[in-house]
C-alpha cells in the first residue's frame, strides 16, 4: 500500500521567500546582470528539486516493512514489528514530512521518524493490522 505525503503550501511559500526574498534588494540596487541571472537560475533549479521532493514523498507498507522515499532519497526500511507508538508531532526537524501536519513513529530501542501521510487514520490502521501492539496516540 502506497501513501503519499501531505504537502503544506505554507511551508513551500516559506522556502520560496527564503530562497528568492534576498534577491529582490540585489535586483533593485544592482539591476539585472550576468552574476545575478546565474544566481537566480541556480536558485530556481534548486527550488524545482525541492518541489520534486515535496510532491514525490511516499510511504510504502510492504509485508512487515515501511519504505520511505523522499524524491531521490530512500530511507532505511523500518520494521513494522519493531514499532511501538504513533503520536502527533509539532517538531520541525528535517524529516521526510513536507507538511506541518506530522506524526512521529517510535520504533526499535530509541529510534523515531517523523512523517506526514495524507490519510493518517488509514495509514495507522494498516500498520496496526501488521503489528496490533502499536499504540495510537492520535486518538487522544
Amino acid at each position: 500500500m502506497i501513501y503519499y505525503s501531505k504537502v503544506s503550501y505554507t511551508l513551500l511559500m516559506i522556502v520560496f521567500v527564503v530562497f528568492f526574498g534576498p534577491l529582490i534588494p540585489n535586483y533593485i540596487y544592482s539591476g539585472f546582470n550576468s552574476k545575478m541571472s546565474f544566481m537566480t537560475l541556480a536558485l530556481i533549479i534548486l527550488y524545482v528539486l525541492i518541489l520534486y521532493m515535496f510532491f514525490n514523498t511516499t510511504y510504502t507498507i510492504e509485508k512487515e516493512k515501511l519504505y520511505i522515499k523522499c524524491g531521490f532519497f530512500k530511507y532505511r526500511p523500518v520494521n513494522i514489528m519493531e514499532m511501538k507508538k504513533v503520536s502527533k508531532s509539532s517538531n520541525f526537524i528535517s524529516s521526510p514530512a513536507p507538511s506541518f501536519d506530522r506524526i512521529e513513529i517510535t520504533y526499535a530501542k530509541f529510534e523515531e521518524i517523523i512523517i506526514s501521510p495524507k490519510n493518517k487514520t488509514k495509514f495507522i490502521e494498516d500498520l496496526q493490522k501488521i503489528n496490533p501492539k502499536i499504540i495510537n496516540n492520535l486518538k487522544r
